[in-house]
């Protein structure tokens, strides 16, 4: 059970759709700000009324090592040689400065690496490919779905994976294969809070199968960021984690 699927519903109260979305991707050397660095930055100025790119950028940051080379295949002494990443992290503010909207999969991930070290702040809104757009039930993802398998739902080849460009590319692909794509970014930009499944112990793989996370943030509770309309059309009962956590005070 996905959540409800609100993309066909009435636009009243929705935010004004993007006309230029900055979709970007990191390749880092840890999984937080507190143990790594961010040594990749790839970058695709997207048109959403023509599914057009408009520019596309990727750039790596010097770093001294990298205990993620297994996984994204960079070696550090590769971001040591001479390359005028001055420059093209200048395009990428520029580039930046276009954008209506900044667009990511697992944005919560790629989005603290910047204001840190050489990254600018990014104070665009923010739009998470995986959490915050609900994607058609045709398509038939999970509530989360990997970059991946969002790809392959939309008939998109995967030929490589983990290096932060490539990852932009099969966003772009996925967003001009998406006849509603307007709709799903003006849904996905709407206000979100936390909220917790109210289930009983037996039902609780209705919330996983709502993208509900058990732990994560919130201890010993299934929690996820929906916006109002998308609480209120669930098939059991949530509660606003501040809420909750007020009434407890």
């Amino acid at each position: 059970m996905a959540l409800p699927d609100l993309s066909g519903s009435s636009p009243r109260g929705l935010p004004p759709c993007p006309e230029r979305l900055l979709i970007l991707d990191t390749e880092t050397t840890a999984l937080s700000v507190r143990d790594g660095v961010c040594i990749e930055v790839g970058a695709v100025l997207f048109h959403v009324p023509s599914r057009s790119v408009l520019m596309q950028l990727s750039f790596l940051l010097p770093c001294q090592d990298n205990p993620a080379e297994p996984i994204n295949g960079i070696a550090a002494e590769v971001t040591r040689l001479s390359q005028p990443w001055p420059a093209a992290l200048s395009c990428f503010e520029a580039m930046l400065e276009s954008a209506d909207a900044v667009l990511a999969h697992n944005a919560a991930f790629d989005r603290q690496w910047f204001g840190q070290g050489e990254l600018p702040p990014l104070a665009k809104p923010w739009i998470c490919s995986m959490e915050d757009i609900r994607w058609p039930s045709e398509r038939q993802l999970r509530a989360t779905p990997s970059v991946r398998d969002l790809a392959l739902a939309y008939g998109v080849p995967v030929w490589a994976a983990h290096r932060a460009l490539t990852d932009c590319i099969y966003l772009v692909h996925v967003l001009e294969r998406c006849e509603n794509l307007e709709r799903l970014l003006q849904a996905a930009l709407e206000p979100r809070c936390l909220y917790r499944a109210r289930l009983a112990y037996a039902e609780r793989h209705r919330a996983k199968e709502a993208g509900f996370r058990w732990n994560d943030p919130v201890h010993g509770a299934w929690t996820r960021r929906l916006s109002q309309r998308e609480a209120e059309a669930l098939p059991f009962a949530v509660q606003m984690v501040e809420e909750e956590l007020s009434q407890a005070a």
